[in-house]
């Protein structure tokens, strides 16, 4: 039987809004309704589905579906069910897709979309006479922000980026908010985060704002702590962790035309922390990029900047090692 496209029992996890048309839904990491407030290559990132979720309960033993044509290049969808990994098919020149052979038991049927593409459903298929129902997701909510290295181009498929890994491990109800190229601290993003629910916010920057010198010695910090009085607004007691960028090769110790080096950058991130805790903020926590990912792993980063598909792995891995020693922090962990 056809499903329509957006027919209320389908969830879109991971979306910020949905773009409703008569013959497509589209999930955007942007409120759409105002997307013109947001710097054009900011709105083309947030079109992109990283982290976005096909979510549904349901007993068919397939599910297919239609989209638009996907333009990105190795554009990859993975099937979960009930939690736990099914396959991947590539969308490369499709605009069918089909997942077969599932059990005729009732489940959880959960489709993670193309992480670096625009994605835009026509419609779902499902057995005739199939059950359909709305997945009712109590996991914490989990928002972070960052840059490409958040956005995770290079993963392997969109399960494969480390907020995905991070978050099924540690059992959270992700929102990646990784625009590539795209962090730079933007008012509009503060206060989508702060107009989102959240349960644990964390917001990696520096590495695009060292790189496109956007914000200086004088800037950096005060936005820093601007976009968190912002989110503050509507979310005052929740964690937020301030993550500081990872290992990049010469950005180290390269300045830029502001006159500031990565590890520079780094260093305002920590003591943007240490200062709004001591402004009274106890739920401000930080945490080194280094940790995630150091120079002792640079043989995984072959563009001297971006982890490849097992750097993103073992990103994953960190930080759910830092999420299970951080109780403060992920209290359902």
């Amino acid at each position: 039987m056809q499903i329509a496209h957006d027919d209320p029992r389908i969830s879109w996890p991971g979306s910020v809004s949905l773009e409703r048309t008569d013959t497509y839904t589209r999930p955007w990491r942007l409120p759409f309704d105002s997307i013109e407030r947001f710097y054009p290559a900011l709105q083309e990132k947030g079109a992109s589905a990283s982290g976005v979720r096909i979510d549904l309960i349901s007993s068919s033993t397939k599910i297919a579906g239609k989209f638009l044509p996907i333009s990105t290049e190795r554009p990859k969808m993975d099937l979960f069910i009930d939690g736990e990994f099914h396959s991947s098919v590539d969308l490369t020149g499709q605009t069918e897709f089909v997942f077969e052979n599932l059990s005729s038991a009732e489940k959880r049927i959960e489709l993670w979309l193309p992480q670096f593409a625009m994605f835009s459903l026509e419609s779902l298929v499902l057995d005739e006479g199939a059950s359909l129902k709305k997945v009712e997701d109590s996991r914490p909510k989990w928002i972070t922000y960052g840059s490409s290295i958040t956005h995770c181009r290079g993963a392997e498929s969109p399960s494969l980026t480390w907020p995905s890994i991070a978050a099924r491990t540690l059992g959270l109800n992700l929102t990646s908010m990784g625009f590539g190229g795209e962090c730079h601290l933007d008012i509009a993003i503060a206060r989508t985060i702060r107009d989102s629910e959240a349960d644990i916010i964390s917001i990696c920057s520096g590495i695009n704002i060292q790189g496109r010198c956007s914000l200086n010695e004088r800037s950096f910090p005060s936005n820093l702590m601007g976009s968190v009085d912002i989110i503050r607004e509507k979310h005052p007691e929740i964690p937020i962790l301030l993550i500081s960028p990872i290992f990049a090769c010469h950005r180290e110790t390269q300045q830029n035309a502001v006159g500031w080096n990565l590890q520079d950058y780094r260093n305002a991130v920590q003591e943007t922390a240490a200062k709004l805790r001591d402004l009274g903020d106890q739920q401000i926590y930080y945490l080194s990029g280094l940790d995630l990912f150091d120079e002792s792993l640079v043989e995984f980063l072959p563009d001297q900047l971006h982890p490849n598909a097992e750097g993103y792995q073992i990103m994953g891995k960190n930080f759910v090692e830092f999420a299970q020693r951080s109780p403060e922090i992920f209290p359902s962990v």
